[in-house]
């Protein structure tokens, strides 16, 4: 299970939660309003879930889609069907102006 924390808190904490991730093997998930964002996993976690993608995706669609699945459940309590692309993969990203906060 991975340790959830809000990004208010992430943000003043990082640094111990780097060291959480990469000297205790834990896994960060940062949350917004109680709904994950974003994951905090060492290189290594990270090496393996492409790897373990590649592969599968070598082995057929249906493979990779079965792992694209397991890692967008565990990222986000859900198994990603009738998400658009980046939400279904676990992937958000928002561009805002410095100036409007």
């Amino acid at each position: 299970m991975a340790y959830e924390i809000p990004v208010t808190q992430a943000r003043a904490e990082l640094a111990e939660l780097i060291n959480r991730v990469v000297y205790g093997g834990e896994r960060v998930v940062v949350t917004r309003h109680g709904k994950p964002l974003v994951a905090l996993v060492s290189a290594a976690d990270l090496e393996r879930l492409e790897a373990a993608a590649s592969q599968a995706a070598a082995e057929g669609p249906a493979e990779a889609e079965e792992i694209i699945s397991t890692v967008s459940h565990l990222g986000n309590g859900a198994t990603g069907a009738g998400r658009s692309e980046p939400e279904r993969y676990g992937l958000t990203a928002e561009h805002r102006d410095p100036g409007t906060g």
